[in-house]
């Protein structure tokens, strides 16, 4: 039997329960949780924001903790080897796009806390492709938010091949923005900050933004148009998406990681004449993972928390909704 923190509707608090795992497969992990980071999208679940959600929900899916027992077809990972694990639990290992090393695109993968019953408990299972180790020299006690925030701005400077002479420019410094303005000052770019809050502009500097600029500000905007080769756009709020576009490079690309929920308005024509792009991307693979933690070891990049014992996470949650962390928020189990 394990324990859980567990919200029992939409906009409930959450209150610890006991409730049965599914039978630990084969292939299956058991993590005993150490900690675990609360995202955005544990709000969003707990909420039904996104429709999807089931009753009751244990949320937390930026894991950390060592494997407590495992199935008999895991030979790579030991009992009581430091592991986390994020967004994904599962996927079928066999699809065109498993395959070809892309499993958090799957089409059948199971997501952590969908379906299924995440990280404010004392114990979670997953694959064991999505237990990843944490190498010597990270602390495990903040690493979590790396495994969903941390890999969701990572992933598309790989998938993309940002290159160390690019200048780039992150949209909104927040719990996804502090973590990808490190990454890419690490990489090698010349980096642009965009934040509406004047208050973050000392933040961002000191994690290696080269200079600042208002998000909201269109003549600000303007003065910097077709200086850019990519901008990631951690964000989820509406902004004036034509100016963005017009500070890109010809064949410059605006990337949205942060979860926009109105359709983004852009002249087609800015487009065509200098063969930009607009994309977007999820999390990534367990490969790149793996890669994104040996890049943080090497460089000493971390995100930064703000840490809670697991018995005040309805306090925790609320500091969340306040806007107010800075910039990811951790429960120690």
């Amino acid at each position: 039997m394990f324990s859980g923190y567990a919200v029992k509707e939409s906009g409930g608090e959450l209150v610890l329960i006991d409730f049965e795992p599914a039978p630990l497969g084969e292939n299956d992990v058991e993590i005993a949780v150490d900690f675990c980071g609360i995202c955005h999208s544990d709000l969003s679940m707990m909420e039904n924001d996104w429709g999807i959600s089931e009753y009751p929900l244990v949320p937390g899916h930026e894991i950390t903790g060592k494997i407590a027992t495992k199935g008999p077809g895991v030979t790579h990972l030991s009992v009581g080897q430091t592991v986390g694990m994020g967004w994904h639990a599962k996927s079928c290992g066999t699809c065109h796009l498993c395959s070809g090393g892309d499993q958090n695109l799957c089409q059948t993968a199971e997501q952590t806390i969908v379906g299924r019953h995440g990280g404010f408990a004392d114990r979670v299972r997953c694959h064991k492709g999505w237990a990843i180790p944490i190498p010597d020299g990270l602390d495990a006690k903040i690493v979590g938010p790396l495994f969903c925030g941390g890999i969701t701005v990572f992933n598309p400077i790989v998938q993309f091949g940002i290159k160390p002479t690019d200048r780039v420019g992150i949209v909104g410094i927040g719990g996804l923005g502090h973590m990808a303005v490190q990454f890419l000052a690490k990489w090698g770019c010349d980096v642009t900050a965009f934040s509406s809050n004047p208050a973050k502009a000392e933040d961002a500097k000191r994690y290696g933004a080269h200079q600042v600029v208002s998000s909201r500000d269109d003549s600000a905007l303007e003065r910097i148009a077709n200086t850019l080769d990519f901008i990631l756009v951690t964000a989820n709020v509406t902004l004036n998406w034509s100016l963005f576009i017009a500070t890109l490079r010809p064949k410059g690309r605006l990337h949205f990681v942060g979860a926009v929920m109105e359709p983004v308005a852009a002249d087609v024509f800015p487009l065509i004449m200098g063969q930009k792009q607009i994309s977007a991307s999820p999390v990534g693979s367990p490969a790149t993972m793996a890669t994104m933690l040996e890049f943080c070891g090497r460089h000493k990049i971390a995100p930064q928390c703000e840490m809670f014992p697991m018995s005040e996470v309805n306090r925790a949650m609320d500091h969340l909704r306040s806007g107010k962390a800075r910039y990811r928020i951790v429960l120690e189990a």
